[in-house]
């Protein structure tokens, strides 16, 4: 049984072709698009896996920069002659 402090609530377990399954409660639901399960003693754990954020995600978090930012301020250098 949970600890008396731990909310819970009772599930039932069914097949999914050959895989047993279990329904989660809405109550318990995750925001997560994988899980890790493992065995810890006579329990069974399910925990979300963190996703790393894609590399879109990552950029729409940047500030746009100004349109001068790449604006140099010195005057293009002159060829040298190294022969």
């Amino acid at each position: 049984m949970p600890p008396a402090t731990s909310p819970h609530r009772q599930a039932r377990l069914f097949r999914n072709g050959r895989n047993q399954a279990v329904r989660i409660p809405r109550e318990f639901e995750m925001a997560a698009d994988e899980v890790v399960i493992y065995r810890e003693d006579h329990r069974l754990v399910i925990e979300p896996i963190d996703r790393q954020p894609s590399l879109a995600e990552v950029l729409s978090t940047f500030e746009t920069l100004d349109e001068d930012f790449l604006m140099a301020d010195d005057p293009p250098t002159e060829p040298e002659d190294l022969l």
